[in-house]
């Protein structure tokens, strides 16, 4: 019996490893608590965010027209059922420019629907209804867009790109 206790060498590996053991298992346990606590909180911070097909562009009407002095670009948002729907980001880009804003927020003052009129404030469609609107598109732009893209903001998170358009025909050529 002396002689085994005497083999401290021995006796101070086998410490050593399961110290090793028990450290890694504790780090392993911090890292998985500390991700898993940033998964759960990006899962409900986009679970608003799950309607991203309940807001679309209708291609159908969606064209650019240069028929009015200005060039403008037109566009319909159709809204499925989504009930805490509080703005839409719109984002046109093309020949190396962009443009974006928010309907209601940014309420922009070359925006209006496509009867033209322009109240004092730009709403978005309710819930299982639809719009178009007619954009004034800033003189940076010089030719057709190259595309539209829209995202919902939700209980005050911006979702992802719900819909865009990448081609437009002549308003003309719809009529």
């Amino acid at each position: 019996m002396l002689r085994i206790l005497s083999n401290k060498k021995g006796l101070s590996a086998v410490i050593a490893t399961v110290l090793l053991i028990a450290l890694t298992l504790a780090v392993v346990g911090i890292v998985w608590a500390v991700v898993n606590n940033l998964v759960q909180e990006r899962i409900k911070s986009t679970e608003s965010c799950g309607i991203l097909q309940e807001v679309e562009l209708n291609p159908l009407y969606a064209c650019y027209n240069q028929t009015t002095g200005d060039d403008e670009l037109w566009f319909y948002v159709e809204v499925g059922e989504v009930e805490q729907l509080e703005d839409i980001l719109v984002s046109i880009s093309g020949q190396g420019t962009s443009t974006s804003f928010k309907m209601i927020a940014d309420n922009p003052a070359n925006i209006s629907y496509y009867n033209r009129t322009k109240p004092a404030n730009i709403g978005i469609p309710g819930q299982g209804g639809g719009q178009g609107y007619i954009y004034v598109l800033p003189s940076l732009f010089t030719q057709v867009p190259g595309s539209i893209a829209i995202a919902p903001i939700i209980n005050k998170e911006q979702c992802g790109v719900s819909d865009s358009i990448g081609q437009f025909d002549s308003c003309s050529s719809l009529a």
